[in-house]
């Protein structure tokens, strides 16, 4: 089923119509079929959209890069910080470490990254990348950075800040339903 945008969410073009993405490309969408839902579920719906982005791109990334959209993000911080503990890149990447150990393992498994100790503490381990992993780490089309770099160039830093705000705000809200 396709994502709908409506309600007044500006549409690629900037106009307010609505539209429905299929296959990458605009559609109009009828306001009578598609209109607001209020500010919460239309803010959702653009979330859901999103999200479904995030995952078709991350598929087809699997598909012609070999890693995944979180592999490629785990890649690119072990790049920009060698030696970085598996605990400081889980909490980097807003995951729980378990749910890193799976990403990481991918990686190690393709020769993307490596687990040493940590000369400073060796019950400690730091990650590093390979010569695979410095290639992975390089800048490509088709990459879901690249597809957030192009809508990125469209927004100015005034509505970057404020989206965000809004974000963080809805992430530590999300993370304070998971505390007891």
């Amino acid at each position: 089923m396709a994502s709908r945008r409506g309600g007044g969410a500006p549409g690629p073009s900037g106009d307010s119509r609505g539209r429905a993405w299929r296959g990458g490309q605009a559609e109009p969408v009828r306001l009578a079929r598609a209109g607001s839902l209020g500010r919460v579920l239309d803010f959702m719906r653009l979330l859901w959209a999103v999200n479904h982005g995030l995952t078709r791109v991350s598929k087809r990334m699997t598909r012609t890069l070999g890693v995944t959209g979180p592999q490629r993000l785990a890649v690119r911080i072990v790049g920009r910080h060698p030696g970085i503990s598996a605990g400081a890149l889980a909490e980097i990447l807003h995951v729980h470490p378990s749910t890193l150990t799976g990403v990481l393992k991918r990686l190690m498994v393709r020769g993307a990254v490596e687990r040493r100790p940590d000369p400073a503490d060796g019950r400690r381990a730091i990650l590093q990348l390979t010569h695979t992993g410095r290639g992975l780490d390089a800048l490509r089309a088709g990459t879901v950075e690249a597809r957030v770099r192009a809508a990125l160039a469209a927004v100015s830093d005034r509505d970057l800040a404020a989206a965000a705000r809004v974000l963080s705000r809805l992430s530590l809200v999300l993370g304070e339903a998971e505390r007891p």
